[in-house]
């Protein structure tokens, strides 16, 4: 049930707030509304970046005070720093930072000196989450440490993919190389199937002498599962709280935001995570995207987000934790109480669950490993105790002159939006 609350041992330091830290226009973000709400019906004072004083965020019942800042993630980091602190001097006492993308959990990585102080947030290798956020970098970590990722190349002229095209068995999958893509124009609109060798020449037209790419192997649908691990951990890479799921839909479809997942024990796949992540020395909370390859039983790392993801609320432990929850906790000083997590849970996303069913209903694709049923329904937007950033979502998505419907359609439409294939 949506805004259901189940109670749990865990008790909170409430002398000690959280910041939901965001850059970039994307109002509509319901990871930022989940971790205000985790936090704050344990009486944790909660804080948010926000884009205008009527964002869902902004809205919630449990948010102090939403610090109305527009950016575009193009700032220069000083600019941001500084903006940082002033938010720090107005709060006036330590506080749990909670980055909600890679430009801000790379920022506090990188400018952790200047942040001290005013903020708590885990120590990590400054170098570490810009690597990570990174597709070559990611790739390169991948290679290192002997974690299965989806072959790769990257390209760094016109040349160099004309040469690729050539061998390349089709389908074949390009990105954005760099995580930053809003401080420079991107060489493609997101995760994009390319066909063919002539439909891959006709973009490598458009990318200019340093094409910004990589591009790598398809997965096939057909022979592949999508699966998630969320979890925290500590200054010595140790974990807190380790969550493992499968994606059943995503918006774009198969490479989009998740719309809707299910809790999965997986235990080779949570070692996997484990292990990666004590090799790699982080701390913190991550979101792993992985797809598990049929034809060969290997796990290949997709995606390694430093920070919190949007679907972080599908996953809580028997004792009451999240990874938000853990991330709090750890950095107030506190233990992290122990529990298994609370299998057959199901995630929704109202807003673009809908759109991507039926994507996913033409294109015929199953998840063999989901549950049959969910044995509770946890919602992005509505919640029972705190219903006011369900309606402004809706007045948001919905009203007259709005995008966001129009883009559903439009993406849904040509096969995948940012996933989209050319031939």
């Amino acid at each position: 049930m949506a805004g259901r609350r189940f109670a749990a041992p865990v008790e909170a330091d409430r002398e000690v707030p959280g910041l939901i830290v965001k850059f970039g226009g994307y109002p509509l973000h319901h990871g930022g509304v989940g971790a205000i709400r985790s936090l704050g019906r344990l009486g944790v004072p909660m804080y948010a970046i926000t884009e205008d004083p009527y964002t869902p965020a902004a809205a919630s019942r449990y948010l102090e005070r939403a610090f109305v800042w527009p950016t575009t993630g193009a700032e220069e980091p000083e600019h941001l720093v500084e903006g940082l602190r002033r938010i720090g001097r107005r709060i006036g006492r330590p506080t749990v930072l909670i980055p909600t993308d890679e430009e801000a959990a790379v920022l506090i990585a990188e400018h952790q000196d200047e942040l001290s102080g005013a903020f708590l947030f885990p120590p990590v290798d400054p170098a570490l989450p810009r690597r990570l956020a990174s597709k070559q970098g990611l790739h390169e970590l991948c290679e290192e440490h002997g974690v299965a990722s989806p072959t790769t190349v990257f390209p760094t002229s016109y040349d160099q993919v004309v040469a690729f095209a050539d061998e390349a068995l089709f389908p074949v999958v390009a990105k954005n190389r760099e995580a930053f893509v809003r401080r420079s124009r991107p060489a493609v609109g997101g995760t994009t199937r390319i066909g063919s060798r002539a439909g891959l020449l006709a973009l490598a037209r458009d990318w200019g002498d340093d094409p910004g790419v990589i591009l790598q192997e398809y997965l096939p649908r057909e022979a592949a599962e999508d699966w998630i691990v969320h979890a925290c951990f500590d200054a010595d890479a140790h974990p807190l709280a380790v969550f493992t799921g499968v994606k059943v839909r995503s918006w774009p479809p198969h490479a989009g935001m998740t719309a809707h997942a299910y809790v999965v024990d997986n235990p080779e796949l949570a070692d996997l995570a484990t292990r990666f992540v004590k090799q790699l020395g982080f701390a913190g909370v991550v979101d792993l995207d992985l797809r598990f390859d049929r034809r060969d039983g290997q796990y290949k790392l997709l995606d390694f987000n430093p920070r919190m993801g949007a679907q972080f609320r599908l996953f809580e432990s028997e004792s009451g934790v999240d990874v938000v929850r853990a991330l709090h906790l750890n950095l107030t000083g506190r233990a992290v109480p122990e529990g298994e997590q609370r299998a057959g849970r199901r995630f929704v996303v109202e807003n673009i669950d809908l759109p991507a069913w039926l994507a996913y209903r033409r294109g015929g694709y199953t998840t063999p490993s989901a549950p049959r049923r969910a044995e509770g329904t946890e919602l992005a937007w509505l919640a029972g105790d705190d219903p006011m950033p369900f309606l402004t979502m809706l007045a948001r998505f919905g009203r007259p002159g709005a995008k966001h419907l129009y883009q559903l359609w439009r993406t849904s439409r040509r096969g995948g939006g940012t996933s989209h294939s050319t031939k």
